[in-house]
Protein backbone atom coordinates (compact mmCIF):
# COMPACT_ATOMS: atom_id res chain seq x y z
CA UNK A 1 0.00 0.00 0.00
CA UNK A 2 1.34 3.37 -0.55
CA UNK A 3 2.61 5.14 1.70
CA UNK A 4 0.26 8.95 2.47
CA UNK A 5 0.80 11.63 5.32
CA UNK A 6 -1.68 12.15 7.22
CA UNK A 7 -2.86 15.10 5.30
CA UNK A 8 -3.93 13.00 2.99
CA UNK A 9 -8.01 11.83 2.85
CA UNK A 10 -10.16 10.05 0.97
CA UNK A 11 -14.12 10.48 1.10
CA UNK A 12 -16.14 7.73 -0.98
CA UNK A 13 -17.70 9.23 -3.88
CA UNK A 14 -21.53 8.02 -4.08
CA UNK A 15 -23.24 7.05 -7.36
CA UNK A 16 -26.10 9.21 -8.78
CA UNK A 17 -28.33 6.04 -7.76
CA UNK A 18 -27.52 6.07 -4.00
CA UNK A 19 -30.49 7.64 -1.90
CA UNK A 20 -28.42 9.97 0.82
CA UNK A 21 -30.70 10.76 3.66
CA UNK A 22 -28.03 13.13 5.59
CA UNK A 23 -25.26 15.27 4.64
CA UNK A 24 -23.01 17.31 5.57
CA UNK A 25 -20.73 20.51 3.92
CA UNK A 26 -17.91 21.59 5.06
CA UNK A 27 -18.80 21.17 8.70
CA UNK A 28 -17.09 23.18 11.64
CA UNK A 29 -17.51 22.81 14.80
CA UNK A 30 -15.82 25.28 17.16
CA UNK A 31 -15.62 25.52 21.06
CA UNK A 32 -14.69 29.38 21.58
CA UNK A 33 -11.56 29.92 19.76
CA UNK A 34 -10.77 26.23 19.71
CA UNK A 35 -11.56 24.31 16.36
CA UNK A 36 -12.32 20.99 16.51
CA UNK A 37 -14.04 19.34 13.50
CA UNK A 38 -12.15 20.84 10.48
CA UNK A 39 -14.77 20.80 7.46
CA UNK A 40 -15.54 17.92 7.41
CA UNK A 41 -17.92 16.52 4.13
CA UNK A 42 -19.70 13.14 4.79
CA UNK A 43 -22.44 11.99 2.76
CA UNK A 44 -24.81 9.05 4.73
CA UNK A 45 -26.76 6.60 2.61
CA UNK A 46 -30.20 5.70 3.52
CA UNK A 47 -31.24 2.41 5.03
CA UNK A 48 -27.18 1.75 6.07
CA UNK A 49 -24.82 1.44 8.96
CA UNK A 50 -22.24 4.47 9.08
CA UNK A 51 -19.45 3.81 11.75
CA UNK A 52 -17.53 6.35 13.21
CA UNK A 53 -14.22 4.96 14.68
CA UNK A 54 -11.36 7.04 15.90
CA UNK A 55 -9.06 7.91 18.89
CA UNK A 56 -10.26 9.81 21.80
CA UNK A 57 -10.80 13.47 21.25
CA UNK A 58 -10.34 12.62 17.14
CA UNK A 59 -13.93 14.38 17.34
CA UNK A 60 -16.08 11.65 16.26
CA UNK A 61 -19.03 11.95 18.95
CA UNK A 62 -18.47 15.54 18.41
CA UNK A 63 -19.38 15.69 14.63
CA UNK A 64 -22.28 13.10 15.75
CA UNK A 65 -23.63 15.18 18.52
CA UNK A 66 -23.92 18.38 15.42
CA UNK A 67 -25.92 15.90 13.18
CA UNK A 68 -28.89 16.60 15.11
CA UNK A 69 -28.18 20.06 17.29
CA UNK A 70 -26.80 19.22 20.54
CA UNK A 71 -23.93 21.08 20.64
CA UNK A 72 -26.05 23.97 20.59
CA UNK A 73 -26.64 23.65 24.40
CA UNK A 74 -22.69 23.67 25.04
CA UNK A 75 -21.80 27.45 26.17
CA UNK A 76 -19.29 29.02 23.43
CA UNK A 77 -19.81 26.54 21.21
CA UNK A 78 -20.73 27.41 17.21
CA UNK A 79 -20.62 24.93 13.93
CA UNK A 80 -20.67 25.90 10.65
CA UNK A 81 -21.16 24.89 7.30
CA UNK A 82 -23.68 22.93 6.18
CA UNK A 83 -26.35 19.97 7.48
CA UNK A 84 -27.93 18.97 4.86
CA UNK A 85 -31.66 16.50 5.30
CA UNK A 86 -34.49 16.64 2.74
CA UNK A 87 -32.90 19.50 1.16
CA UNK A 88 -33.08 21.71 4.13
CA UNK A 89 -29.80 22.84 5.91
CA UNK A 90 -30.85 21.90 9.32
CA UNK A 91 -27.76 24.15 10.91
CA UNK A 92 -29.84 27.24 9.62
CA UNK A 93 -31.45 28.99 12.84
CA UNK A 94 -34.39 29.14 10.98
CA UNK A 95 -35.33 25.26 11.82
CA UNK A 96 -36.79 24.57 15.00
CA UNK A 97 -34.80 22.30 16.33
CA UNK A 98 -37.43 20.56 18.10
CA UNK A 99 -39.28 19.69 14.89
CA UNK A 100 -35.96 18.54 13.65
CA UNK A 101 -35.13 15.73 16.39
CA UNK A 102 -38.24 14.13 15.59
CA UNK A 103 -36.92 13.14 12.55
CA UNK A 104 -33.22 12.66 13.33
CA UNK A 105 -33.13 10.87 16.90
CA UNK A 106 -29.95 10.17 19.27
CA UNK A 107 -29.25 7.37 21.71
CA UNK A 108 -26.25 8.27 23.96
CA UNK A 109 -23.36 6.55 25.76
CA UNK A 110 -24.95 6.03 28.83
CA UNK A 111 -28.62 4.28 29.28
CA UNK A 112 -30.59 6.82 30.25
CA UNK A 113 -34.08 6.23 30.72
CA UNK A 114 -36.33 8.58 32.65
CA UNK A 115 -37.44 7.92 36.42
CA UNK A 116 -40.78 6.73 35.13
CA UNK A 117 -42.85 3.07 33.90
CA UNK A 118 -41.77 2.05 30.23
CA UNK A 119 -44.75 2.88 28.96
CA UNK A 120 -44.18 6.12 30.20
CA UNK A 121 -40.55 6.30 29.13
CA UNK A 122 -42.02 5.47 25.14
CA UNK A 123 -44.94 7.58 25.30
CA UNK A 124 -43.20 11.07 26.61
CA UNK A 125 -42.62 12.63 23.56
CA UNK A 126 -45.10 11.26 21.21
CA UNK A 127 -47.69 12.93 24.19
CA UNK A 128 -45.55 16.03 24.20
CA UNK A 129 -46.23 16.33 20.20
CA UNK A 130 -50.21 15.86 20.90
CA UNK A 131 -50.98 12.01 20.49
CA UNK A 132 -53.36 11.21 23.13
CA UNK A 133 -55.22 8.43 21.59
CA UNK A 134 -54.84 5.48 23.98
CA UNK A 135 -55.20 2.91 22.06
CA UNK A 136 -52.63 4.71 19.51
CA UNK A 137 -50.11 4.98 22.54
CA UNK A 138 -50.50 1.05 23.38
CA UNK A 139 -49.61 0.25 19.60
CA UNK A 140 -46.88 2.16 19.47
CA UNK A 141 -45.36 1.26 22.99
CA UNK A 142 -45.73 -2.49 22.00
CA UNK A 143 -44.54 -1.62 17.78
CA UNK A 144 -41.37 0.27 19.66
CA UNK A 145 -40.15 -2.60 22.13
CA UNK A 146 -40.65 -5.12 19.82
CA UNK A 147 -38.25 -3.03 17.17
CA UNK A 148 -36.12 -2.88 20.09
CA UNK A 149 -35.97 -6.75 21.10
CA UNK A 150 -37.04 -5.97 24.63
CA UNK A 151 -41.20 -6.49 24.07
CA UNK A 152 -41.21 -10.44 25.37
CA UNK A 153 -39.41 -9.30 28.33
CA UNK A 154 -41.41 -6.44 29.54
CA UNK A 155 -44.95 -7.12 28.15
CA UNK A 156 -46.25 -8.33 31.31
CA UNK A 157 -45.18 -5.13 33.55
CA UNK A 158 -44.67 -2.10 31.51
CA UNK A 159 -45.87 0.31 34.65
CA UNK A 160 -42.20 -1.28 36.24
CA UNK A 161 -39.58 1.93 36.29
CA UNK A 162 -37.52 1.84 33.41
CA UNK A 163 -34.41 2.02 36.14
CA UNK A 164 -35.90 -1.46 37.27
CA UNK A 165 -33.94 -2.65 34.24
CA UNK A 166 -30.47 -4.11 33.64
CA UNK A 167 -27.98 -2.24 31.80
CA UNK A 168 -28.61 -3.34 28.68
CA UNK A 169 -32.42 -3.81 28.37
CA UNK A 170 -32.21 0.26 30.15
CA UNK A 171 -30.35 0.84 26.84
CA UNK A 172 -32.77 -1.07 24.32
CA UNK A 173 -35.71 1.16 26.17
CA UNK A 174 -33.84 4.17 25.30
CA UNK A 175 -33.68 3.01 21.44
CA UNK A 176 -36.83 2.03 21.79
CA UNK A 177 -38.19 5.39 22.75
CA UNK A 178 -36.04 7.48 20.38
CA UNK A 179 -37.70 5.11 17.58
CA UNK A 180 -40.60 6.28 18.64
CA UNK A 181 -41.07 9.25 17.22
CA UNK A 182 -40.80 7.21 13.64
CA UNK A 183 -37.45 9.47 13.07
CA UNK A 184 -35.73 8.80 9.68
CA UNK A 185 -32.49 8.45 10.74
CA UNK A 186 -30.82 7.51 14.50
CA UNK A 187 -28.00 8.69 15.88
CA UNK A 188 -25.90 6.34 18.79
CA UNK A 189 -22.79 7.99 21.01
CA UNK A 190 -21.38 4.16 21.22
CA UNK A 191 -24.17 2.56 22.93
CA UNK A 192 -23.21 -0.39 23.70
CA UNK A 193 -19.40 0.91 25.43
CA UNK A 194 -21.11 0.38 29.08
CA UNK A 195 -22.95 -3.33 28.76
CA UNK A 196 -21.51 -7.09 29.03
CA UNK A 197 -20.56 -8.82 26.13
CA UNK A 198 -24.40 -10.55 25.86
CA UNK A 199 -25.62 -7.15 26.00
CA UNK A 200 -23.57 -5.56 23.69
CA UNK A 201 -24.54 -8.36 21.33
CA UNK A 202 -27.97 -7.82 21.69
CA UNK A 203 -27.89 -4.18 20.78
CA UNK A 204 -26.07 -5.28 17.69
CA UNK A 205 -28.82 -7.44 16.65
CA UNK A 206 -31.26 -4.77 17.04
CA UNK A 207 -29.63 -2.14 15.09
CA UNK A 208 -29.16 -5.06 12.17
CA UNK A 209 -32.96 -5.40 12.39
CA UNK A 210 -33.45 -1.37 12.35
CA UNK A 211 -31.89 -0.96 9.82
CA UNK A 212 -34.42 -1.73 7.01
CA UNK A 213 -36.33 1.25 8.68
CA UNK A 214 -33.91 3.88 9.50
CA UNK A 215 -30.58 5.26 8.41
CA UNK A 216 -28.54 4.64 11.91
CA UNK A 217 -24.74 6.27 12.04
CA UNK A 218 -22.98 5.14 15.25
CA UNK A 219 -19.95 6.09 17.11
CA UNK A 220 -17.87 3.10 18.29
CA UNK A 221 -14.66 2.58 20.33
CA UNK A 222 -14.92 -1.53 19.45
CA UNK A 223 -13.36 -2.02 15.87
CA UNK A 224 -14.89 -5.33 15.63
CA UNK A 225 -18.22 -3.81 16.17
CA UNK A 226 -17.53 -1.40 13.86
CA UNK A 227 -16.66 -4.39 11.50
CA UNK A 228 -19.37 -6.51 12.47
CA UNK A 229 -22.55 -4.15 11.84
CA UNK A 230 -21.48 -0.89 9.63
CA UNK A 231 -21.75 -0.92 5.84
CA UNK A 232 -19.61 2.20 5.78
CA UNK A 233 -16.94 3.55 8.29
CA UNK A 234 -15.54 6.84 8.57
CA UNK A 235 -12.19 7.16 10.12
CA UNK A 236 -11.48 10.58 12.42
CA UNK A 237 -8.36 11.76 13.61
CA UNK A 238 -7.90 15.11 14.90
CA UNK A 239 -11.00 16.75 13.90
CA UNK A 240 -10.61 15.36 10.17
CA UNK A 241 -12.38 12.75 8.58
CA UNK A 242 -9.35 10.85 7.33
CA UNK A 243 -11.02 7.90 5.30
CA UNK A 244 -14.75 7.23 4.42
CA UNK A 245 -15.34 3.74 2.46
CA UNK A 246 -17.37 0.80 2.34
CA UNK A 247 -16.49 -0.62 5.93
CA UNK A 248 -14.89 -4.27 4.27
CA UNK A 249 -12.17 -1.90 2.38
CA UNK A 250 -11.60 0.10 5.45
CA UNK A 251 -10.43 -3.03 7.46
CA UNK A 252 -8.94 -5.06 4.65
CA UNK A 253 -7.37 -2.45 2.30
CA UNK A 254 -7.24 1.02 3.43
CA UNK A 255 -6.33 3.47 1.37
CA UNK A 256 -4.62 5.94 3.79
CA UNK A 257 -1.47 4.96 6.02
CA UNK A 258 -3.33 6.61 9.11
CA UNK A 259 -6.35 4.55 9.04
CA UNK A 260 -4.50 1.01 8.41
CA UNK A 261 -2.15 1.90 11.61
CA UNK A 262 -5.66 2.20 13.65
CA UNK A 263 -7.62 -0.23 12.60
CA UNK A 264 -4.42 -2.66 12.80
CA UNK A 265 -3.98 -1.57 16.54
CA UNK A 266 -0.67 0.44 16.06
CA UNK A 267 -1.94 3.57 17.57
CA UNK A 268 -5.43 5.14 19.35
Amino acid sequence: MQNYSLTDTFIKPFDAGQEIALATHDLKVFYGDHEAIHGVSLPFERYKITALIGASGSGKSTFLRSLNRMNDTIEGARVTGQIMYRDVDINSKQVDVYEMRKHIGMVFQRPNPFAKSIYDNITFAPKRFGEHNKEKLDELVEQSLKDAALWDQVKDDLNQSGLALSGGQQQRLCIARAIAMKPDILLLDEPASALDPISTSTVEDTLLQLKDHYTIIIVTHNMQQAARISDYTAFFYSGTAIEYDETRKIFTRPKIQATDDYVSGHFG
